[in-house]
């Protein structure tokens, strides 16, 4: 994980130098700061901050992976990575009732976002407990 925090913690740093460049250039060629873009790369920078410290707080957390040591062989990294599901659906229905939510939010059509917003949390949970329900579960003895 120390890796990915340096990876993100470098794109922060990179962000918040580029929204001070851009608003001192903005506020030089038209007379005013550009709001817009200097938000944006002001939020962009504080999420990839976000990120980069909760992988600096986890990597100090758990032992070194072999992506961390300079001295790793590539053999240490091989074996089972974990569970991954072999097909859903339920990523479709999470995106099609996100696009929803967010053409309600485009139009300010408040019905629309609340149908939008329970089909969102419909399909998170149906995708959270995909494989809780008694079809996939195994049986018990």
């Amino acid at each position: 994980m120390r890796i990915e925090a340096r990876i993100f913690l470098g794109v922060t740093g990179f962000l918040f130098i580029s929204a001070a460049v851009y608003a001192f250039w903005t506020r030089g060629d038209t007379g005013h700061v550009e709001m817009a873009g200097t938000t944006a790369l002001v939020l962009s920078g504080g999420f990839t901050g976000i990120i980069g410290s909760y992988f600096s707080f986890v990597a100090r957390r758990i032992d070194l992976r072999p992506e961390d040591r300079f001295d790793a062989d590539i053999a240490e990294g091989a074996g089972e990575l974990g569970f991954f599901s072999p097909g859903s659906y339920w990523p479709f229905g999470l995106a099609l009732s996100a696009a929803v939510a967010g053409l309600a939010l485009a139009f300010f059509e408040i019905w629309l976002l609340i149908i939008g917003l329970a089909a969102v949390l419909a399909t998170v949970g149906g995708l959270l407990f995909e494989y809780y329900t008694r079809g996939h579960s195994s049986p018990t003895a």
